[in-house]
């Protein structure tokens, strides 16, 4: 099963790691550290899912990558 890219980046400012999941527009998460980061993701792309199909939205496939 594929799964969906997930990228996780420091923000200096607010000095915390945002991850987010390129293919479904706007789902993102924060985290004091990445590993924190990477379990919010998680959660807020089951959420990201469920309210699109609620909606009757289409959910995106996840990108192929190719390596």
């Amino acid at each position: 099963m594929a799964e969906y890219s997930v990228f996780i980046k420091y923000d200096p400012i607010d000095k915390i790691y945002v991850a987010s999941v390129p293919e479904l527009s706007g789902c993102m998460a924060h985290g004091s550290t990445k590993e924190q980061a990477l379990r919010e993701i998680e959660t807020a792309k089951e959420l990201w899912i469920k309210t699109a199909l609620e909606d009757g939205q289409p959910i995106p496939e996840p990108d192929l990558l190719v390596v």
